[in-house]
């Protein structure tokens, strides 16, 4: 028996699937050795060396893959041929002793389907230790920084805080941004168009066929290109508008060409991403679930990818198919073939669909997939296939209109032949202009000058995000999930309605302590050359040890300086406000949440409250004398309480709203989708959204 070890249980049913009886696949279910989590678990003394455990989830799991050993003839590892592939199979070789006990094989595949499979197993190979190294460096990298910056933002600002090496430069991407917004002074400037026409002659005949009215706007003065902001004011507007209102209108140039529009390569893990944001509404975090699930299944290539490599065979099946089902002139007229810029692994492939010709509107297909699937599976092979379609063509006009010393255009577009857009959509505006001949004059119909104002920089969503820290160099495909899980675990940025990012009060002032403090953590030139560190430590290029020696060593004298340069205290500030329990001053500390009035009388009274109460209005029902806010326990969750504890010890975990139970009046509650009663004694409860009892 052959046994076969993969990471994943879904991933190892579908291996079973294809291999013969002479095979067992077997999932270690993730990682089976990590760092230890009560301790550094480095040996910085000892060139860096990694002190490895069986994490206490991973032991029972580890027990049965021993007792699978015992009858297997040969182990053949086959985890993802990535860093974290490449570790789990480097870890999985130690805990079982293979080559001492048992010999193994390494398989690497990037579509689990059959033939991939069977190629695989021709080509076995053994661990590659360079990118063992790799990820080996990062983990003790993020290791060093975790907990040995973690305890000193604990001593000089609060317990609970935690800072970390790539999210904490997500974060100040994020911050600075904030303060950009909040800095931002709006200005005026002012744009005018012209409505205009083709005149009628007397005789009533038409100098052009059309005579549909149309706006151009004005681009020139004097032959000066009118900049955006040389307009500023209503009295500048005022004054051009009053000189064009006895101008002549004359056509004095028409340009009419035939625009072409490529195709968007294939996704990489950063753009299908953005585009799943960006078309399914979709986070970061579901979209990776999502594609994990549909990679193990055997629907589409691995999905954490930097490369926009595809296989030959994908493009000889998208060529075929392209033409028997759009006709010969949708398809490009030759395999295209992208390069991604920048580092990337080429041996890997683009995220495309494993089966190119298993179209996403066939029933067996979706019967296999839920509603959430099979968006992405769609999303995944239209990107595929519209990147081996012709191009799309427009027919372009662009008009310009001369009014005395002024000059007007108008541009348009029109679809000539739709190309890859007939698979894969994309937003664009078409404008057919009337058809107008070189000198003619045209009717003014009227002056329109509006005003605007310039908007502040948009705060970052998931999407342009990722773009930003991919663009920076900063992470990597299978790092951007948990960049942004952490950053708002660690309640550093938040979503707003919009689901934009903000930096709440206390990732401002981390952000603000590490930008002084520690500049290279929060650096994005330094992270980023971190970054290609590590992907030269997975060619063979530099040395692991070396690396981690050149950041460790000036990082550890810095960190020593400021343990003795910066106070707790310096972060307290004074209040007038008196504590209402001891009667000794308040002050404002920082805590994990943001900043807190505390009593200075501490530890003796441990009073505390918040520095922004959030009223909602409803009176306290207990003692009828104070009014319902919303605070947050030691641990960070929501809560509502009189406003006049420690007095009133009024209580509840749901949000109250200001209606009353019919059966008991007591409080209302909202729960999920429904409003229920805050006595636990009362049933009660309807529906929020079409308020039916139940």
């Amino acid at each position: 028996m052959r046994l076969v070890i993969v990471e994943s249980p879904t991933k190892s049913k579908t291996l079973q699937g294809f291999l013969s009886q002479g095979y067992l696949v077997q999932s270690s279910y993730g990682h089976i050795r990590d760092l230890p989590k009560g301790d550094l678990g480095i040996d910085i003394e000892n060139d860096f060396k990694p002190k490895y455990v069986i994490p206490t989830k991973a032991r029972k799991r580890a027990s049965e893959l021993k007792k699978y050993l015992v009858k297997a003839e040969i182990v053949i590892i086959a985890t993802d041929e990535d860093r974290e592939g490449e570790a789990i199979a480097w870890h999985l070789t130690k805990i079982l002793n293979l080559n001492g006990e048992k010999p193994y094989q390494r398989i690497v595949f990037h579509e689990i389907t059959k033939k991939a499979v069977e190629e695989a197993l021709k080509n076995p190979r053994k661990i590659d230790m360079n990118l063992v190294n790799a990820q080996q460096t990062r983990r003790i990298l993020d290791r060093l920084v975790g907990y040995k910056l973690s305890p000193f933002l604990w001593k000089k600002v609060s317990k609970g805080l935690s800072a970390g090496r790539v999210q904490s430069v997500a974060v100040r991407l994020i911050a600075e941004r904030e303060k950009e917004i909040e800095s931002f002074v709006p200005q005026e400037y002012w744009e005018i168009a012209a409505e205009l026409q083709s005149q009628v002659n007397t005789d009533k005949k038409q100098i052009s066929t059309d005579n549909k009215s149309f706006l151009a706007k004005l681009i020139k003065k004097d032959d000066k290109v009118i900049s955006k902001l040389d307009i500023k004011t209503k009295g500048e507007a005022d004054k051009i508008v009053k000189d064009l209102e006895t101008a002549l209108y004359k056509v004095i140039n028409i340009e009419r060409k035939e625009i072409k529009r490529n195709p968007l390569p294939p996704f990489t893990t950063s753009s299908l991403q953005q585009e799943a944001y960006s078309r399914l509404r979709f986070s970061a975090k579901k979209t990776m679930f999502i594609a994990q699930k549909l990679y193990e299944r055997g629907f589409i290539t691995y999905h954490r990818t930097d490369s926009l490599n595809l296989s030959e065979m994908s493009l000889v099946v998208a060529k075929k198919f392209i033409q028997e089902n759009y006709g010969k002139n949708y398809w490009a007229g030759f395999l295209k073939r992208y390069k991604a810029k920048g580092r990337v692994q080429e041996a890997h492939e683009a995220i495309r669909p494993s089966y190119p010709d298993k179209i996403p509107d066939d029933l067996k297909l979706k019967a296999k997939l839920d509603d959430s699937q099979s968006r992405l599976y769609d999303l995944i092979w239209r990107r595929f296939m519209a990147c081996q379609m012709a191009q799309a063509l427009f027919d372009s006009s662009q008009i310009d209109i001369s009014a005395e010393n002024y000059i007007f255009r108008v541009t348009g577009q029109t679809l000539k032949f739709d190309g890859f857009l007939k698979v894969y959509p994309l937003k664009f505006k078409e404008t057919e202009l009337p058809l107008l001949k070189k000198q003619e004059t045209l009717e003014l119909k009227k002056l329109i000058p509006s005003q605007h104002f310039t908007q502040p920089p948009p705060r970052y969503s998931e999407a342009t995000l990722i773009k930003t820290l991919e663009k920076e160099g900063i992470g990597r495909p299978s790092t951007y999930v948990p960049i942004l899980d952490t950053i708002q675990r660690r309640n550093y940025v938040q979503k707003n309605e919009q689901r934009k990012f903000q930096p709440t009060e206390t990732g401002v002032l981390i952000n603000d302590l590490l930008m002084k403090h520690f500049p290279k953590i929060v650096d994005l030139k330094f992270t980023a050359n971190m970054e290609k560190d590590l992907d030269e430590i997975a060619q063979g290029k530099e040395n692991w040890i070396k690396t981690l020696a050149g950041f460790y060593q000036p990082f550890e004298k810095n960190l020593k300086e400021k343990y003795q340069e910066l106070s707790k205290e310096d972060l307290i500030e004074k209040t007038e406000k008196v504590c209402p329990k001891c009667k000794s001053p308040l002050i404002i500390r920082w805590g994990r949440f943001g900043r807190f009035y505390a009593c200075s009388g501490f530890p003796k009274c441990k009073y505390t409250e918040p520095l922004k109460k959030t009223t909602l209005g409803i009176k306290c029902p207990k003692c009828n004398k104070g009014e319902i806010v919303e605070k947050r326990s030691k641990r960070g969750k929501l809560f509502y309480s009189c406003n006049r504890w420690p007095d009133c010890d009024f209580a509840l975990w749901d949000k109250p709203i200001s209606e009353t139970c019919p059966k008991c009046s007591s409080l209302l509650v909202s729960k999920g989708k429904n409003i229920k009663c805050s006595n636990k004694d009362c049933d009660f409860v309807k529906n929020a959204e079409t308020n039916s009892k139940t």
